[in-house]
């Protein structure tokens, strides 16, 4: 951080945006390889299998959901429970730093209050991983497998709470099962090659090189919004942008906020042209922020994540969150959420025919098991773009 009797540069709310866009591969789609991309993004929210190829497609020229297959299967690529202890894609080169970084987090709190019910102990968790993990190492695993395993040592009763404790604890990642989009909904999962990380001070070296990570891909941005992304103690956040020093540019926010951003970090100016797009369920533009006014408009919030968590697939119209979208017999039901120029409307019928042809080769109606919402949201401006 810069230490200097000048103002810190400012940055507008538009601009915010914008820069979350930019970093985000949402200004316009970009020539990369899969791996490169999920790099430069960091992560993509996975826990349903098709968003992070929806993700993709959204943001790469050319996209061969075939290329993010093979990155998957090789393990370029890696699905875990990872960040706000939910999966997540990362590259197997971020694997390591994500999950260290995220280690107190992972090994106190979320053994929860089910393993704890289950009258297990953190030190009981300690017994059990090392074993769990040379099972899991040998080949890949099912939920019945895991928890069988668990079963033989700590009986019928413990086995649902070692479980559910243990698959956030110890380092699984998932391995592909088949189906459209490479996972299914029944998991298998294998030990993550690097095993149980040890030694202090690792996590906070992984943290300070993940605010670094995160801030490439998604800043700038505040304390908080770092925490929140990675569900780690704000303290622990604030330790880390010290330490990182003049590492790091301080910029004055919307509302008098502090952000913090990498040295040269890109920020297009507030008029950038942003181009529609049909982002899918849980897209990580979406949920990377303590203050996630810079992508969905405050008063849309609740229409778009609903009340057990799930986000649904929004239209972004000039960067910002304006509706939702569905397949439908014959064509993506758009349905907006204020009046939208005949312009636009015709930007995000061309968008929905290339992702009909798409969703055709692989799954037509993704999405359909969170139909149920829509009867939910209040009436909208509803279109169905044909393809």
């Amino acid at each position: 951080m810069t230490s200097t009797s000048t103002s810190p540069p400012t940055i507008s709310a538009r601009e915010l945006n914008r820069a979350t866009l930019a970093r985000q591969l949402l200004l316009r789609r970009e020539p990369l390889g899969v791996a490169d991309a999920v790099r430069r993004l960091l992560a993509l929210q996975a826990q349903q299998p098709a968003s992070p190829y929806l993700a993709l497609w959204n943001r790469l020229d050319g996209f061969d959901p075939a290329e993010l297959d093979a990155a998957f299967a090789d393990r370029t690529l890696v699905k875990a429970t990872l960040l706000r202890i939910t999966l997540h894609t990362v590259h197997r080169d971020d694997y390591r730093t994500v999950r260290e970084a995220m280690q107190p987090t992972l090994y106190a709190s979320r053994l929860g209050y089910r393993f704890a019910a289950a009258g297990l102990t953190p030190a009981d968790a300690a017994e059990l991983e090392p074993g769990f993990l040379e099972f899991a190492g040998r080949q890949p695993r099912s939920n019945g497998d895991l928890a069988g395993w668990l079963t033989e040592r700590v009986g019928a009763e413990k086995k649902d709470g070692a479980w559910w404790g243990l698959r956030s604890y110890a380092p699984l990642v998932h391995v592909p099962t088949g189906g459209p989009w490479s996972f299914e909904y029944a998991p298998s999962y294998i030990a993550a090659p690097e095993g149980r990380f040890t030694g202090e001070p690792a996590p906070e070296a992984a943290l300070r090189t993940l605010v670094l990570r995160y801030l490439e891909g998604f800043g700038p941005a505040s304390a908080a919004d770092i925490a929140q992304f990675a569900m780690v103690q704000r303290a622990r956040v604030r330790t880390a942008l010290k330490e990182l020093g003049e590492t790091l540019e301080v910029i004055a926010g919307p509302e008098g906020r502090t952000l913090y951003d990498v040295q040269g970090g890109p920020r297009p100016p507030a008029d950038t042209a942003a181009p529609p797009r049909l982002l899918p369920m849980w897209d990580s533009v979406l949920l990377a922020y303590d203050d996630r006014g810079r992508v969905i408009p405050p008063d849309y919030r609740k229409l778009v994540t609903r009340v057990n968590g799930d986000v649904l697939p929004t239209l972004l119209v000039d960067g910002y969150v304006a509706g939702v979208w569905r397949p439908l017999a014959g064509g993506i039901e758009a349905t907006a959420f204020h009046d939208l120029p005949d312009a636009t409307w015709d930007a995000l019928a061309e968008e929905a025919r290339v992702l009909l042809a798409f969703l055709a080769d692989r799954d037509p109606s993704v999405y359909r098991r969170y139909a149920h919402w829509w009867t939910k949201l209040p009436a909208g401006l509803a279109r169905v773009l044909p393809g």
